[in-house]
């Protein structure tokens, strides 16, 4: 009988979660306005003097190309904890916030842009329910620690970025062990 219960259970939390879904928790991406996009870029740009305002802005419209395009692949829900269960129990395939960082962090490596180098960061790591993972950019040979977080899951698709010293939330740490080059 238990266990009668135990996988009527699952059934149920399973049929509750997808029902959910279906209520309309799917993610648009948003459209990111030209003020987002330059602020992003200009932020690229005080990493260093010789980056120039138009491949900071390149890069800064491709970030916000490429999170579109994921948020519509992960086929984002929101809250981020709630995809993360929906990814967890077999509903989502992808989304979970190394998803993003490491999707992103190839991509960029393979788009080769000149002033900047990516890199992969994580908080919490190894605490289940909290670590959070990103992606950094910096200068060409700058520090982690002066670089610009770039976080699409916290905000479930909305880019969400800043210095990493002002992120208020978490204690970023390099991650060279998941492969991010130095």
């Amino acid at each position: 009988m238990t266990i009668f219960l135990v996988t009527m259970y699952k059934h149920f939390s399973k049929l509750l979660l997808i029902s959910f879904l279906f209520v309309g928790c799917v993610v648009t991406p948003p459209l990111p306005s030209k003020m987002r996009i330059t602020q992003l870029s200009d932020l690229l740009r005080s990493l260093e003097t010789s980056i120039t305002v138009k491949e900071a802005k390149i890069l800064s419209e491709d970030i916000f190309h490429e999170t579109a395009m994921l948020t519509k692949e992960f086929k984002l829900t929101s809250p981020p904890w709630f995809h993360n269960v929906l990814v967890n129990i077999g509903v989502r395939k992808k989304g979970l916030c190394y998803h993003w960082s490491d999707t992103l962090y190839v991509y960029f490596l393979e788009k080769k842009y000149p002033s900047f180098e990516f890199h992969l960061v994580g908080a919490n790591i190894g605490e289940y329910f909290s670590e959070h993972n990103a992606l950094v950019i910096v200068a060409k040979g700058g520090s982690i620690k002066n670089g610009i977080l770039i976080d699409p899951w916290r905000d479930s698709g909305k880019l969400y970025f800043s210095r990493v010293v002002e992120d208020k939330k978490y204690k970023w740490k390099h991650r060279e062990e998941r492969g991010c080059l130095r």
